[in-house]
């Protein structure tokens, strides 16, 4: 695929001790990308990262995504749990001049009505300088299900925060921008 140069960059990072390890395949990032292909008609470039859950070396992940790359929107899966190792919420808000609540609030209900123990997880969002972080589930189905609840006002806030012009394909997803 031939992508111009002035194409959007968005960060796609896998976070997962397992899959950094090869022990298994990376199955979230690959859905996230693929959602994304289905989801943008503007010219976008994935930059993609797998990693384990250390935290410092997600805050160090987001901003070279954010800062040296220059993405406008950097979507996480993994760590966003209750467990441990789970970190991801914690780095992303070290990072983040701005958290954005209501990111969270709306994949928990979104995920709500699929599994019971979608309140146990802790997504959120939030901006680092032009840069927009969402940090999804790891599951697949569950990325899905998130992406198709919030989305829909992910154009508009990079437009906000200036970053790249995001724009979808209204018959699978369309962005609110007010006119």
């Amino acid at each position: 695929m031939n992508v111009p140069e002035t194409a959007a960059r968005i960060g796609i990072v896998t976070i997962s001790d397992r899959a950094s390890q090869g022990v298994y395949e990376d199955r979230g990032g690959p859905a996230i990308r693929a959602w994304l292909a289905r989801a943008l008609i503007s010219p976008w470039r994935a930059v993609a990262r797998v990693i384990p859950d250390e935290r410092a070396l997600i805050e160090e992940t987001l901003i070279e995504l954010a800062d040296a790359e220059a993405c406008s929107l950097v979507v996480t899966t993994g760590g966003t749990g209750p467990g441990p190792r789970d970190v991801t919420p914690e780095a992303t808000g070290s990072v983040c001049a701005k958290m954005l609540p209501g990111f969270g609030e709306l994949m928990r209900a979104a995920s709500l009505k699929f599994v019971p123990t979608a309140i146990l997880s802790r997504h959120t969002a939030g901006v680092r300088g032009h840069c927009l972080i969402v940090n999804l589930p790891g599951k697949p189905s569950a990325i899905d299900d998130c992406l198709n609840a919030v989305f829909p006002s992910v154009p508009y806030c990079v437009d906000l925060i200036g970053g790249a012009y995001l724009e979808t394909n209204a018959e699978f997803c369309r962005a609110f921008r007010p006119k």
